[in-house]
């Protein structure tokens, strides 16, 4: 996802999606442990996606629009 779409959820929202997202990395990582993951950039994009989201927090907790 982008900043932008992330921007356009409410903060609830966005904490479900980062909880949703840090489970999903947690069993890729567990995969790459066991030797099952598939795609293992998929790992980069969901720590990526986990720090877009709580960009987009942070900046609502100090009132910076963008």
């Amino acid at each position: 996802m982008k900043a932008n779409d992330f921007r356009n959820l409410t903060s609830v929202e966005l904490e479900q999606k980062v909880a949703g997202f840090k489970e999903e990395l947690f069993n890729l990582r567990f995969q790459l442990a066991t030797g099952q993951l598939e795609n293992p950039t998929r790992i980069r994009d969901v720590r990526k996606d986990i720090a877009r989201a709580k960009t987009v927090l942070r900046e609502r907790e100090l009132g910076i629009s963008s």
